[in-house]
C-alpha cells in the first residue's frame, strides 16, 4: 500500500512508498481505508524524533485519520461496526485495567500513548487499531472535521473537566481562533459558562458565540477586570506559552483554575509564588 514512512528520526528521512505492508488486523481489530489524514504538531515530534519512544520501526506516522471500514475482525459485532462504515480514529492507545484507566483517566493510561507513535498511524492507505478507537460518524460530516475531533475536541474538554468549570463561571480561552481554542469556546458555552475569547477575530464571538471578545492582546488584564468587574476569571485556558504567561497567570481570579495543554510561543516560565499563594 502507498504512505509515507521513516527508517529513522529525522524530517529528512520521511519519504512516501508504494510498497508498505497492509496492517494485520486481530479479531478484535478493525481495518480502516483512509480517507483524510490530518498533520498534527504530534506528526512533527514523530518524525523529527522528539519523542523518547517510537514504534514500530520502520514507522508510518499520523495522529489524526477518518475513514471507511474496510474489514472487522471476527469477534468484532456486526451490529456495532460493518463493513462501509463512516468512521473517525481516536488516537489514545490505552490498555483499559491499569488505575488510571479504571478511574476514567484512559487518556493517562499508564502504559498507552498515541496512535501514530507507539503504533503506525494514518499516513497510509489503511490502518489498524482496536474496536475500542473507533467510533462511527454522521454521514454529512467532512472527514477533515472528523479527523481532527479527537485531539481539537478531547484536548480542551479534558482542560475544562479537569478545571472543574461551572455554569455562570467566567472563562478565559487565549488563542480563541486556534483549533483547540475554537472548541474551548463551544464547550465553555455548551457547560454554562460566560466565554472570553482573547483573539484577534471577532468571528469567533458571531459564528461559534463566545460572549465577549478580546482583541488586544497587551490590554487582556484590563478588558478581563472590566467585564467581569473586578472579579477576573474563574478558568483560564493558555496553550499558547510563554509569550501569553504573564497575562494568562495575572487573569486568573480568587479560587480561580488556570490550565494549559501547548507551548507554541515557548515553554520555560518564571513563576511569582507569592502571587500565587
Amino acid at each position: 500500500m502507498k504512505a509515507a514512512i521513516f527508517e529513522k528520526p529525522g524530517l529528512e528521512n520521511l519519504r512516501v512508498t508504494d510498497n508498505a505492508e497492509q496492517p494485520k488486523i486481530s479479531d478484535h481489530d478493525i481495518l480502516i481505508k483512509v480517507k483524510l489524514a490530518g498533520i498534527n504538531p504530534i506528526d512533527h515530534f514523530v518524525v523529527s524524533g522528539a519523542l523518547p519512544k517510537i514504534d514500530p520501526l520502520p514507522h508510518i506516522p499520523g495522529a489524526e485519520s477518518s475513514g471507511i471500514i474496510e474489514e472487522v475482525g471476527s469477534h468484532i459485532n456486526n451490529n456495532n461496526f460493518k463493513k462501509g462504515d463512516r468512521v473517525v480514529v481516536h488516537n489514545k492507545v490505552f490498555d483499559g485495567t491499569c488505575d488510571m484507566c479504571l478511574n476514567g483517566l484512559d487518556m493517562l493510561c499508564r502504559n498507552g500513548g498515541l496512535i501514530g507513535a507507539i503504533t503506525n498511524g494514518g499516513f497510509a492507505e489503511y490502518i489498524g487499531v482496536p474496536e475500542r478507537n473507533v467510533f462511527k460518524i454522521p454521514d454529512d460530516m467532512d472527514w477533515d472535521l472528523a479527523a481532527s475531533l479527537p485531539v481539537t475536541s478531547l484536548t480542551p474538554y479534558h482542560a475544562l473537566k479537569e478545571a472543574s468549570l461551572k455554569v455562570n463561571e467566567f472563562l478565559l480561552v487565549f488563542g480563541a481562533s486556534g483549533n483547540t481554542g475554537m472548541v474551548a469556546v463551544q464547550l465553555g458555552k455548551k457547560m454554562g459558562a460566560k466565554v472570553i475569547g482573547v483573539s484577534k477575530d471577532n468571528w469567533i464571538k458571531t459564528d461559534f458565540g463566545a460572549d465577549y471578545i478580546i482583541n488586544d492582546y497587551g490590554k487582556v488584564v484590563e478588558n478581563v477586570k472590566n467585564i467581569t468587574q473586578g472579579k477576573m476569571a474563574d478558568v483560564v485556558v493558555n496553550s499558547l506559552g510563554i509569550g501569553t504567561w504573564d497575562s494568562s497567570f495575572a487573569s486568573v481570579g480568587i479560587n480561580g483554575r488556570w490550565v494549559a495543554f501547548g507551548g507554541l510561543t515557548g515553554a520555560d516560565v518564571k513563576l511569582n509564588v507569592q502571587a500565587l499563594f
